[in-house]
């Protein structure tokens, strides 16, 4: 039996101390022609944001999220794994297999594959990786400009020189993860 319909799954945003974990899902279809897909990170700002139209174009997609509340309730794992399958359940189409980023899988129904690496193997994880940080990405530096004392339009939330200064100085705001040491240290204080 081929399987036909598969998706790639991929998350940004489980190491910052601030903002939400996002997952994107991402069906590519046969003869989508987009060249260079990679994983997120070894690609440069602006190839990603030419790659995202186009994958925003010619993709079957879906983008979720865990937000800090969620993240500092159930732990970021649990919550990347909760970002993970709302993007697979959001999907238009539903996939007949699932490619994931990484060493595990959430608890779900879809027959999948955990694939360390996949963001650099697989093209449909390649594709979910960009949307992921670049939605999030977005999501940061529009949070800067409410915060701009933690320089997130720079550093995307990650525990950066920079972001802990202003975290020492200025305390966490709602979009730091309590539950996360070096924001729970200040908590104490």
């Amino acid at each position: 039996m081929t399987i036909k319909i598969i998706a790639g799954i991929d998350e940004a945003g489980r190491g910052p101390l601030a903002g939400p974990v996002v997952a994107a899902a991402v069906i590519l279809p046969e003869g989508h022609g987009i060249k260079g897909l990679d994983d997120s990170k070894k690609l440069t700002a602006r190839k990603r944001a030419v790659l995202e139209v186009e994958i925003l174009e010619k993709t079957i997609y879906y983008i979720a999220l865990c937000n800090e509340l969620e993240i500092d309730s159930i732990n970021i794992l649990q919550a990347t794994m909760l970002a993970m399958t709302r993007a697979a359940d959001g999907l238009s189409q539903k996939p007949e297999h699932i490619l994931v980023d990484g060493n595990r899988l959430p608890k779900w129904g879809y027959q999948a594959e955990a694939v360390i690496g996949g963001d650099a193997i697989h093209p449909c994880i390649s594709a979910a990786s960009i949307l992921a940080k670049e939605y999030r990405d977005r999501m940061m530096i529009a949070a800067a400009e409410k915060y701009p004392e933690y320089g997130w339009e720079r550093n995307k939330g990650y525990g950066t020189a920079e972001h802990m200064a202003a975290l020492k100085k200025y305390g966490p705001t709602p979009l730091h993860r309590k539950s996360f040491a070096p924001v729970a240290q200040l908590e104490l204080l």
